[in-house]
């Protein structure tokens, strides 16, 4: 199930397949309609790379399998529908996400270390660019403001704040990671980036994005201080931690000073809002939803939950039932946990990609968690990580293989194969 290469061939191809890795991680921040331009060029891209070889390792097979499972249940949900024209839409857009997944973890399987590191700083460099949309655009700083705006929430050069504030979480995690682990000196582009970062996602106002980066925060520190077995570094990480709480603390008091920014962060600050505990409000549509899978084993496909009850389901685990049908739904689940269950050994290896991997980890605890209340099934962000969790896995994978090879010891039949092959040397004539 491979190729005989991995990255297109030709003049410096290395270098031709990192900036096209990076033009494809940096337009994932652009997604105002659906398919994005981003979807569009990476199908072609992966057809030029299926040209000249894209290595698929055994590895990666649950990833591949369990991804198509549920791509095949989505299709199975159009049983159900009597309109096709949206529903078709949406199921192109997962359709391309899933390839993203894929293609993502099979490039890593040459170059590794780099293709990481391109992907890192293409990434934080998107996400900034994003950040500084939405914020000139809730400040009413940019020529079309309120193209980047919602409901009085900046939401960058996205559909939806809810997917503006969590897309930021990622780099924002490794530039603080950055902030923790370097000497302050040594610091100063990460802090502007990351004081950038934070100030989106706390304009985004959602409260899935700050839940998330809280606790994505919180096990990237444990992870670090896990890893991390010299005092004296603890200690400086623990000056740099407090320092840095302190610091945002007050960013915070004096953004929520400004009266605009006040209301609204008054009305979001609140754990449940309205549209949360009311009657048909979202955790009684979990309820309703959860009767509803129970009817429709081939689900009831895209959009239909929402036109039934008003809102849509604002639940990945849920929406992958409705949506993706029992065969989807499992396979999202068994993607999720087995996800979990081969990356958490990547955290504690030491190798040059461990500190991008660690952010990536974190960062998907928390896209778990907001899974309860979002339904984040198109979230470009969200497959990249599946294809980095999967991809750093069947590296480590196919290098353990590689490195049992060498140090297995040769059996009899081996032996025996070895001495029957050799060469022998036949005794000289004796001379008189």
């Amino acid at each position: 199930m491979s190729a005989a290469a991995s990255a297109p061939r030709g003049l410096n191809g290395a270098a031709i397949a990192r900036a096209t890795i990076a033009t494809l991680v940096f337009l994932s921040g652009f997604v105002m309609i659906e398919p994005a331009p981003s979807d569009l060029l990476l199908c072609l891209v992966v057809l030029v790379w299926l040209f000249f070889g894209l290595k698929l390792t055994r590895a990666m097979t649950p990833l591949i399998a369990l991804m198509m499972l549920y791509v095949a249940g989505g299709l199975l949900s159009f049983t159900q529908l009597t309109a096709f024209a949206k529903p078709t839409t949406y199921l192109a857009t997962t359709a391309f996400l899933v390839i993203s997944a894929i293609f993502y973890c099979a490039i890593l399987q040459a170059d590794t270390a780099r293709r990481l590191r391109t992907i890192e700083r293409a990434y934080i460099a998107s996400a900034i660019v994003c950040a500084l949309i939405g914020i000139l655009g809730y400040f009413g700083a940019i020529p079309g403001a309120s193209m980047f705006t919602l409901y009085e929430r900046a939401k960058g050069p996205f559909k939806d704040p809810n997917v503006f504030g969590p897309f930021l979480i990622l780099p924002f995690v490794v530039l603080a990671r950055s902030i923790l682990t370097r000497s302050i000196l040594r610091s100063g582009w990460s802090m502007l980036g990351a004081l950038i970062l934070l100030a989106g996602i706390f304009l985004s106002f959602s409260r899935g994005a700050w839940g998330m980066a809280i606790l994505s925060l919180a096990v990237m520190v444990l992870l670090v201080f896990i890893t991390e077995h010299r005092s004296s570094k603890r200690l400086r990480m623990l000056a740099a931690l407090s320092a840095g709480v302190l610091f945002v603390a007050l960013i915070l008091v004096v953004a929520v000073s400004i009266p605009a920014v006040q209301e609204v962060f008054v009305q979001r600050f609140k754990l449940l809002q309205d549209y949360d505990a009311s009657r048909l409000g979202r955790f009684e549509r979990h309820l309703i939803g959860l009767f509803l899978i129970q009817e429709h084993p081939l689900g009831i496909g895209p959009f239909q939950f929402g036109l039934t009850m008003g809102e849509d389901e604002h639940n990945m685990w849920l929406k992958g039932f409705t949506v993706y049908g029992w065969l989807g739904g499992f396979a999202y689940i068994a993607l999720a946990i087995l996800t979990l269950v081969i990356a958490t050994p990547l955290v504690f290896l030491k190798r040059a990609w461990t500190p991008f991997i660690q952010c990536v980890y974190a960062v998907f605890i928390g896209q778990l968690f907001i899974h309860n209340v979002i339904d984040n099934d198109h979230w470009r962000h969200l497959f990249l990580i599946y294809g980095l969790l999967w991809g750093a896995y069947s590296v480590e994978r196919s290098a353990a293989k590689t490195r049992a090879k060498i140090d297995r010891p040769r059996t009899a039949p081996e032996a025996m194969h070895i001495y029957a092959t050799a060469p022998v040397a036949l005794p000289r004539a004796a001379t008189h």
